[in-house]
């Protein structure tokens, strides 16, 4: 059963960071100009450096769902619980982003993504959880 966990857990985790790392890296390398011009009209009315902020934390959440069981697999058990931390603080990302999304009127336009990613987040940290249960 921990192999299923496992396999499960890594294959869910990368779907989740690939998302996040894709949308992580396009908002800290692109101008305001061009995150305008792709549809985040909610960057209009916060600073700069908060969009900036949001994408390393969704880098650093890609990078954490992957790396942390990767050291649990390579037998420091107390890393799967950086995983879990990773995983829902993506999750509380989505939860923020819905919010913002449902303020501004957009969840016609964003509804449905920010809650694939919310669901998958929440599937990744419950995966690893899970692997702690055994």
């Amino acid at each position: 059963m921990d192999i299923f966990i496992i396999i499960a857990g890594f294959a869910v985790s990368a779907f989740t960071a690939f998302a996040f790392f894709k949308a992580g890296k396009f908002k800290a390398t692109s101008s305001k100009e061009t995150l305008l011009k792709a549809g985040f009209g909610w960057i209009e009315k916060i600073p700069f450096g908060v969009v900036r902020l949001i994408a390393w934390l969704e880098i650093l959440g890609a990078i954490g769902v992957v790396v942390a069981p990767i050291g649990y697999l390579l037998g420091y058990a107390w890393a799967i619980w950086f995983a879990i931390a990773a995983a829902v603080g993506l999750a509380l990302t989505m939860v923020g982003a819905i919010w913002v999304h449902a303020a501004r009127g957009e969840t016609k336009y964003t509804l449905k993504m920010n809650l694939n990613l919310l669901v998958a987040s929440l599937v990744t940290a419950g995966s690893w959880f899970a692997l702690t249960l055994i």
